[in-house]
C-alpha cells in the first residue's frame, strides 16, 4: 500500500470526500447526513489520502475559523496504519503556511488516544455533538521558517 495525501479544491473531489465521510460518520457512525455536511466545506481546505487511484481517508481545515480542523476520518478497514496521522500532518502544514499558531478541533471521544499522540491537549467540559461525546483539544505548532 502506497498513501499520496493531497490537497484537494472542494468543488472538483466533493464526490470522493463525501464518499469517504458518509463511509466513516453517516453509515459507521449513524449522524444523519444534514449534521454531516455544512456550508463550511466551500470555505475549508481539504486533504484527501489515496490508496492508488482510490480515496481512503479525508480532513479539512477552516483557517477562517482560527484553524478548526474537522471531519477527519480514514475507512475502516485501513485505521491503525498511520493514515489518520498524516492527514493531520498535511492539515497542520496548510495552518503552518497560512501563519496560524495553533490549531484546534472537537475529538470524538473514542479518539482521544489519537489526538493525544499527536501532541493535541483537552480543555473545557466534554459535550454532546451529533449524539457522540466529544471534547475540545488544540495544539500550538511552530511557525514553518
Amino acid at each position: 500500500m502506497s498513501i499520496i495525501i493531497k490537497e484537494v479544491d472542494y468543488r472538483h473531489y466533493q464526490e470522493l470526500i463525501q464518499r469517504v465521510r458518509t463511509e466513516v460518520f453517516v453509515i459507521e457512525q449513524l449522524v444523519p447526513e444534514d449534521l454531516e455536511y455544512d456550508d463550511r466545506d466551500l470555505f475549508c481546505h481539504h486533504v484527501l489520502a489515496f490508496d492508488g487511484d482510490t480515496a481512503v481517508a479525508t480532513g479539512r481545515i477552516d483557517i477562517d475559523q482560527d484553524g478548526k480542523i474537522g471531519r477527519v476520518a480514514v475507512l475502516a478497514d485501513l485505521r491503525g496504519q498511520g493514515i489518520g496521522e498524516q492527514v493531520m500532518h498535511a492539515l497542520q502544514r496548510i495552518a503552518r503556511r497560512a501563519g496560524l499558531e495553533r490549531v484546534w478541533l472537537n475529538a470524538q471521544i473514542s479518539a482521544l488516544p489519537f489526538y493525544q499522540a499527536l501532541g493535541y491537549q483537552a480543555y473545557g467540559e466534554r459535550f454532546m455533538e451529533a449524539g457522540i461525546p466529544h471534547q475540545a483539544m488544540q495544539l500550538s505548532i511552530e511557525i514553518a521558517s
